[in-house]
């Protein structure tokens, strides 16, 4: 099946020291290019889901839509992206500059081996014990993300009770590195010093011999 990697950077596009926060730079590239890189490998077409008027710049090339729903947090990015992807999704989080794409390409070949409905990954950083915007959904979860919202129920992993979810476990997850790392959103610029570092530590691992 046709998946959709899609680049959630919608809500109200909060502004970060005047700037959207995924056009930050971490080690030199932009945290949006970054997750665009991660899901290019794991996907068969790119999706960015952006209220900001200029979105459409940020990454030329690339389909660009609004929410559907105003005001819906997580869950109406969820269904803005499956509404507009019209496939299966792979979906990250535009301020996650560490995803690694071989996690995302694992969530959606699980997918296919389980045939489930949604694959999220375990993390012990997250109040909610996964990562549902770093996650695998099939376009059967759109009627019932659809059918929260209309509910009023936001939650973002409101639907789960409605769909057959299969949770990456931690270990497996933490196979492809830190949760702590791979998670990580860069919200404030205290955020950021800490992804710069860590993308500095991991350059210069990366020179030794």
């Amino acid at each position: 099946m046709t998946c959709t990697g899609v680049i959630l950077a919608g809500g109200l596009a909060t502004r970060y020291d005047g700037r959207p926060k995924g056009l930050e730079l971490v080690g030199g590239i932009r945290i949006i290019d970054r997750v665009a890189a991660a899901l290019r490998h794991a996907t068969d077409d790119l999706l960015l889901i952006a209220n900001a008027p200029d979105a459409h710049e940020w990454l030329p090339g690339v389909r660009t839509a609004a929410d559907l729903v105003e005001g819906a947090g997580g869950l109406g990015g969820i269904h803005s992206a499956l509404s507009h992807a019209g496939t299966d999704i792979l979906i990250v989080a535009w301020d996650m500059p560490f995803v690694p794409a071989d996690l995302l390409a694992t969530l959606r070949s699980r997918a296919a081996a389980t045939a489930v409905d949604a694959v999220v990954p375990v993390s012990d950083t997250s109040r909610r014990g996964v990562e549902p915007l770093c996650a695998f959904y099939s376009s059967a979860c759109l009627l019932p993300v659809a059918a929260r919202l209309e509910a009023g129920d936001r939650r973002v992993i409101a639907f789960f009770d409605d769909v057959r979810v299969d949770r990456l476990a931690l270990g497996d997850v933490s196979t492809f590195g830190d949760p702590a790392t791979m998670f990580m959103n860069v919200n404030t610029p205290s955020d950021l010093e800490r992804a710069e570092s860590f993308a500095r530590a991991t350059a210069a691992d990366d020179r030794r011999p």
